[in-house]
């Protein structure tokens, strides 16, 4: 949902044209004050902010900027700008969001993968070592192996497989059974 804070006449015209050419809704806040409460309300993907507003409203303008969360800002000046402006403006800030959110999860999913990389080997190392120990007893052999196995789904579905660690892996199972 894209929210756009103008006292102009056309706002509601520039809030058509921006769902039409976004498919997201668009809602209009006349005031910083009745921005700020929609924000607290609802999450939006972008908001759109009459600079005239802000320059008239400093203390108002940061209090929605407090209150805008991971909306992409984007500054309008209503007075000079066209609403095809508006609608390009807000199409760049949605393009800018999506590579945003893009990269951050790639940087999350990454450093979850190498965090968890380090314990999945280290139980991995565990239950190796566990399973050559010298009259291990047949059920916990077997709940060692059933870890084992949990342990390399884990790996598996985290991408951290390679052949060689699934080599391996079958010589150890295959010399304690």
């Amino acid at each position: 949902m894209i929210l756009l804070i103008t006292p102009s006449a056309r706002a509601q015209e520039c809030a058509e044209a921006l769902q039409q050419a976004t498919n997201e809704p668009a809602q209009v806040a006349t005031t910083l004050h009745q921005a700020a409460t929609e924000l607290r309300a609802q999450e939006y993907s972008a908001v759109v902010v009459d600079q005239s507003l802000l320059d008239a409203e400093p203390d108002a303008s940061e209090m929605v900027l407090q209150h805008i969360g991971t909306a992409m800002p984007v500054h309008v000046n209503f007075a000079i700008s066209g609403i095809e402006r508006v609608v390009r403006e807000v199409r760049a800030a949605l393009c800018r969001r999506k590579r945003e959110v893009l990269v951050a999860r790639q940087a999350v999913e990454q450093a979850l993968r190498s965090e968890l990389k380090g314990t999945v080997t280290a139980m991995l190392l565990s239950c190796e070592l566990a399973l050559q120990a010298p009259n291990l007893p047949n059920a916990a052999e077997a709940k060692i192996r059933a870890a084992y196995e949990l342990a390399r789904e884990l790996r598996a579905k985290i991408g951290l497989t390679s052949e060689d660690a699934a080599a391996r892996d079958a010589e150890v199972l295959a010399s304690h059974r």
